[in-house]
């Protein structure tokens, strides 16, 4: 019966589509029950515009699933949403999060994405730049902002919402340790959080830090990660990775550092507390015109 519903409507006026769904909602009401308003008749005609094929949907979705991928607007980010929600067995609640902190334009910034910001072309998570996101939204962790926190309660808070810490990081990650130890003929060292990527198949460092980015705190994970190549990675292991978690991060650090080269080092902001969706549009548009900036300045002169 929806099918035939579909099918017509497609195929009517878009004057006469408006003029006659009202009489449709009633009628349809009166003879399934609820669940055919005015509006569950919109969604349902703006599903079968974008799914056609049946054989495109994936089965381990739920109406309600759908219903949320429906807001997205962009075609590509709609299909990741998809592709996401059904590998990592998203919840309706994890999705619809994930879409109101724009997960996928955040995964999108990465500053070493030079490729998918030009052409945003499906994205395979093989390379390190592919899992890194700028910034990372911890509103979960329940701390407002800004009250002083030191990083040891910001770490802590982590750990106590570590579930939620994990689906923000993204796919493949798993908790090693907190404070990890390492140590050197010398001296001991303490690496804020220490994660594995069983997708890239590599720990994964974390600093934390509640102020600025400086050339200290870059030297400093260069250092660990250096440290882990030697002493922790086992046969088999791809590079370790060292992200900096930042309060802020000043672009021309990021451009006159080892950050700039994009290989096993990045600095990503983190915001406490839930960013308007217009806050999180203008922090990455002015991510991505770094990029761009990047771009043009590295370009031979015509």
């Amino acid at each position: 019966m929806q099918l035939l519903i579909l099918q017509w409507w497609k195929h009517t006026g878009a004057d006469y589509g408006t003029f006659l769904i009202k009489e449709l909602a009633r009628h349809l009401t009166k003879e399934f029950g609820k669940g055919f308003d005015e509006r569950e008749l919109r969604r349902i005609r703006q599903f079968y515009q974008l799914f056609p094929i049946r054989d495109a949907l994936r089965p381990e979705l739920s109406w309600t699933h759908y219903r949320i991928i429906l807001r997205v607007d962009s075609p590509t980010a709609r299909q990741y949403y998809l592709t996401e929600t059904a590998e990592q067995s998203w919840s309706t609640r994890q999705l619809e999060r994930n879409i109101n902190t724009l997960y996928y334009e955040r995964i999108l910034s990465t500053s070493n994405k030079r490729e998918a910001l030009l052409a945003e072309q499906k994205m395979e998570k093989t390379k390190p730049n592919d899992v890194i996101k700028n910034p990372y939204v911890l509103e979960f962790l329940g701390l407002e902002w800004p009250t002083g926190y030191s990083e040891s309660e910001i770490e802590s808070a982590i750990i106590t919402n570590l579930q939620s810490f994990l689906l923000e990081l993204g796919k493949g990650f798993s908790f090693v340790g907190r404070q990890y130890r390492i140590k050197t003929d010398t001296k001991v060292f303490f690496i804020d959080m220490v994660f594995y990527n069983y997708i890239l198949k590599c720990f994964v460092l974390i600093d934390l830090k509640i102020k600025d980015l400086t050339h200290q705190d870059i030297g400093q994970m260069d250092m660990y990660v250096r440290m882990f190549e030697d002493l922790k990675k086992t046969e088999g292991d791809n590079p370790t990775i060292g992200i900096i978690l930042c309060a802020e991060k000043d672009q021309a650090i990021v451009k006159y550092s080892m950050l700039e080269e994009g290989k096993q080092l990045f600095a990503a902001k983190y915001r406490l507390v839930l960013p308007t969706e217009e806050e999180l549009k203008n922090e990455l548009e002015r991510e991505k015109q770094f990029i761009r900036e990047q771009i043009a300045n590295k370009q031979p002169a015509s």
